[in-house]
C-alpha cells in the first residue's frame, strides 16, 4: 500500500493492484477527523458542508446509503468519488445490498444486488466502470487478475470470512479465467486484533473454523482478527500477490469505526480495471 500526493489531495489511500487495475480505499476526509463540538458554532458550520452533516453522526465523506444519512448527500458523494477517480459522463461504480453472507454476485450498474461480493468481468456488455464495497470495522477486500478482465470487491466481515465469502469470491473469478497466482489482493482499513473483543465462546468457535483469526485485544480479553484471517484465505488460495496496510478504524479517527461511535457512515474500497 501507497499514499501518493495526489491520492492525499483527494482523501483516497492507494492500493496496490498490479498492472491490470488501479485500487483505492476511502477516508472521512481531512474535515472530518474529529467530530465538531456541537457547542462551537463554527466548528459545526465547518462540518456542515459537502462532505459532512452538521451533528457530526455522519460527519466526513459517508458513502452508504442504508446507515440513516441524507441519500441526496450520500449521492452526492458518491458522483464526488467518480469524478476524482476520472471516470467519464455515463460511466459509474457498482454497489452492493450488503448482509454478512458468502454471496458472490456480478458487478451490474443497473442493479444493486444482495450479497456481500462484487466480480466485474469487463467482457460482460454494460459492465461498470469499476466496483466497491462499504465498512465501518469489517475487512474490504479488493481483488484484480494481472490483465484487469477481472477484478472484485470483498466485504469481509466476522460473519463472511468464517463463512467463506474470500475462497468463494477466488472460485467465482477462477471460473471467469483467473490464475490465483496471477491475482493482486489489498486488504483495506478494518478493526485489528488488539481492538476487536469478543466472547471467549465466540474467540473458540471463530478459531475452530479459521485459526489465523484468534487474537487478544491489548488490555488482555479474547479478540478476534479478521483481515489475519482473510490473508490466511488468501495464501491457502494461492494468490500470488497480497498487501495489507494495518490501518485500525477504531484506533484511526481517519476512517468510520462502528465499534467506536455506533451509528456512523462507511468508507468505501473501490477497484477499477485500467
Amino acid at each position: 500500500m501507497r499514499e501518493t500526493a495526489a491520492a492525499q489531495v483527494a482523501d483516497l489511500i492507494e492500493a496496490d493492484l498490479g498492472p491490470g487495475a488501479r485500487g483505492y480505499f476511502t477516508t472521512r476526509g481531512p474535515r472530518a477527523r474529529l467530530v465538531p463540538d456541537r457547542g462551537d458554532t463554527d466548528s459545526a458550520a465547518r462540518g456542515a458542508d459537502d462532505d459532512g452533516d452538521q451533528d457530526g453522526v455522519y460527519c466526513g465523506w459517508n458513502l452508504a446509503l442504508h446507515v440513516g444519512d441524507d441519500p441526496q448527500r450520500v449521492r452526492g458523494h458518491r458522483r464526488r468519488l467518480e469524478e476524482l477517480l476520472g471516470l467519464e459522463r455515463g460511466e459509474h461504480l457498482a454497489w452492493m445490498n450488503q448482509v454478512h453472507s458468502s454471496t458472490v454476485a456480478a458487478a451490474r450498474t443497473e442493479s444493486v444486488p444482495t450479497a456481500d461480493a462484487l466480480v466485474l468481468d469487463t467482457r460482460m456488455p454494460g459492465a461498470p466502470a469499476g466496483c466497491c464495497v462499504l465498512v465501518a470495522d469489517c475487512v474490504p477486500l479488493l481483488l484484480a487478475h494481472r490483465d484487469g478482465i477481472v477484478t472484485a470487491a470483498v466485504h469481509a466481515g466476522r460473519r463472511g470470512m468464517l463463512d467463506g465469502v474470500v475462497p468463494a469470491t477466488i472460485d467465482a473469478l477462477r471460473r471467469a479465467g483467473a490464475v490465483p497466482g496471477d491475482l493482486w489482493a489489498a486488504v483495506g482499513p478494518s478493526i485489528c486484533g488488539s481492538c476487536y473483543e469478543v466472547p471467549d465462546h465466540m474467540r473458540t468457535l471463530s478459531a475452530q473454523r479459521e485459526p489465523a483469526c484468534a487474537s487478544r485485544t491489548s488490555w488482555g480479553t479474547p479478540g478476534l482478527d479478521v483481515a489475519a484471517g482473510v490473508i490466511a484465505q488468501l495464501e491457502r488460495a494461492g494468490v500470488g500477490h497480497i498487501s495489507a496496510g494495518g490501518w485500525c478504524t477504531y484506533e484511526d479517527p481517519r476512517f468510520y469505526s462502528f465499534r467506536r461511535e455506533g451509528t456512523t457512515g462507511r468508507l468505501a474500497g473501490v477497484v477499477l480495471p485500467r
